[in-house]
């Protein structure tokens, strides 16, 4: 996996737990609007897949008692919303920007470091 999506991911699952109930309440209330059809656009092929789940699951994983003693499924939908987003900084040069942000904004207003989407960080 390239580094980009390497460094996303660790950063986006090191989030603390409240941070990433706020990411997916962010990330929840974008789907309708734009979330859906982004990340539709930011498929990868079944191995990227396969990387990206078993990065962000390792990552959650440890975490998942944490995660849930903050909200009830706050373990899941964390992992929902950061595999997506994972998804969209791989394929970030295919997506518009509109797509990017819709998908990566929530991140950001977290704190996470979120690379450009024309791939030159």
């Amino acid at each position: 996996m390239d580094p980009t999506t390497v460094r996303f991911v660790s950063s986006a699952t090191a989030l603390p737990a409240a941070a990433l109930a706020a990411v997916y309440e962010a990330f929840r209330e974008g789907w309708p609007r734009g979330g859906r059809e982004a990340s539709r656009a930011a498929r990868v092929s079944a191995s990227e897949q396969s990387w990206i789940d078993h990065a962000v699951r390792s990552a959650l994983l440890p975490r998942a008692v944490e995660l849930d003693q903050v909200r009830a499924s706050l373990h899941s939908n964390s992992k929902s919303a950061c595999v997506i987003a994972a998804r969209a900084v791989h394929k970030r040069v295919k997506l518009s920007e509109a797509q990017y942000r819709a998908l990566l904004d929530p991140f950001a207003s977290a704190g996470v470091p979120v690379p450009d989407r024309d791939g030159t960080s």
